[in-house]
């Protein structure tokens, strides 16, 4: 009996992507986030979701260190992905955001190529030995941003000529090209139309068979359509972290049912 709860908990453990213990951020003298305790699982689309200014989108950006870039940030804490720190002073941030991609509010392709948005990645992070397999990599990150069909034959003309969903979604392609095992994307779908949201919306869907994917969002609809996990943030502090069915129809903490039901926002 001990053996197989040993293995349960093993199988349990394999299914963790990243680990965040005791983490605070602070801009200057601004306690930003307080404490905060998560695990994310492989393979799932976690949701955060929370009032503007909650402290969501700055716990995101301490998954892939991009709080490094702001001076007056400091970040305390342990977050480890596959139970390396992430933080430690022997990982280089540029390598570990091959790892951990990140798609952002506003699309942002290069002012390039379809083609070379999508070959960027690779290039400055030395995946591909030829153009033939540089080629392969391009068509095979296009297709899994589910674009390829609609830019297979324009892949020389400008990523910013596209739409906004199929900008949004080729920033998507571009994020993975690298082979990244992390997926973050923070309020991805906020400057898009209905029709270009349901398409990226099925391309998360999809994309969490291969990798764990954090989205923020403002939308507790989309939260509710995309994701198995949801936490909760209010006031820098994750207030309630599950599954999302349970955090939607049965939350443990009067702050998450007041924040779904309309009554703090």
């Amino acid at each position: 009996m001990d053996d197989l709860r040993k293995i349960e908990r093993d199988v349990k453990m394999t299914d963790i992507k990243i680990t965040a213990r005791n983490v605070n951020v602070h801009y200057g003298s601004t306690h930003a986030i307080k404490d905060v305790n998560a695990e994310i699982a492989d393979k799932t689309v976690t949701a955060f979701i929370g009032p503007s200014g909650c402290g969501k989108s700055t716990f995101l950006r301490c998954l892939n260190r991009m709080n490094d870039t702001i001076d007056v940030c400091r970040v305390e804490g342990d977050i480890k992905i596959d139970g390396k720190n992430i933080y430690a002073k022997t990982v280089d941030p540029v390598q570990l955001r091959a790892q951990v991609g990140m798609v952002f509010q506003k699309p942002n392709p290069f002012p390039k190529s379809i083609y070379d948005n999508i070959a960027y990645g690779p290039r400055i992070h030395g995946l591909s030995r030829s153009k033939a397999e540089l080629d392969e990599i391009v068509e095979k990150a296009l297709r899994r941003g589910a674009i390829w069909d609609e830019v297979k034959d324009r892949l020389k003309e400008s990523g910013t000529g596209l739409s906004g969903g199929q900008q949004q979604r080729l920033c998507i392609a571009r994020a993975i090209a690298t082979e990244p095992e992390v997926l973050l994307m923070d309020e991805p779908c906020s400057a898009l139309d209905p029709i270009a949201t349901a398409q990226v919306e099925e391309l998360i869907d999809e994309l969490r068979r291969d990798y764990s994917v954090v989205i923020v969002t403002h939308s507790m609809q989309q939260a509710a359509r995309v994701s198995q996990k949801t936490a909760f943030f209010h006031l820098g502090q994750m207030v309630e972290f599950g599954d999302t069915d349970q955090i939607f129809t049965n939350p443990k903490d009067p702050r998450t049912e007041s924040y779904i039901t309309g009554r703090i926002g």
